[in-house]
């Protein structure tokens, strides 16, 4: 098990979410692929957005559906700055994971995070677990009080 991975399953635990990582064996790095790996629809894959603030540098996470986009608009009058994508480098230097398996589970204190609410309209939803083909399943108001992520209108 990856460095990453393990990273995930012991934020779950600290946190108290009971969470089964699964190795799909293919990518799971776009919410179709992951869909189709999972057998969910593309609205229960919890992308995990990371943007960086134009002024601060600061990184934030953002969680929307797969099947839905970030508003950037909102995302930006959020957290009170002006963003941009982050450099996939810097990403994986500041939480660790690269993209494509950026986990909401095991992300550092100084990214803060964010989750659109239309995920809490799902009784399960797929979210990646630090790799790109690894994932875990969980109920959307767990999966956001375990991570510690901010719930808003952002899609």
């Amino acid at each position: 098990m990856s460095k990453s991975i393990r990273r995930v399953q012991a934020a779950a635990e600290a946190a108290g979410l009971e969470i089964e990582i699964k190795r799909m064996g293919e990518s799971t790095r776009t919410a179709e692929e992951a869909a189709a790996q999972c057998g969910c629809s593309v609205a229960q894959i919890v992308k995990s957005l990371i943007f960086q603030g134009e002024e601060s540098g600061k990184l934030y996470l953002f969680l929307v559906s797969g099947s839905r986009q970030l508003a950037l608009d909102k995302a930006s009058a959020l957290v009170g700055e002006a963003l941009k994508r982050a450099d996939p480098r810097h990403i994986r230097e500041v939480t660790g994971f690269a993209i494509g398996g950026v986990s909401p589970l095991g992300q550092p204190d100084d990214v803060l995070r964010f989750g659109d609410e239309s995920l809490l309209g799902y009784d399960v939803v797929w979210a990646a677990a630090g790799a790109h083909d690894a994932v875990f399943s969980a109920m959307p108001g767990a999966l956001f009080d375990a991570a510690s992520v901010k719930r808003a209108d952002i899609a």
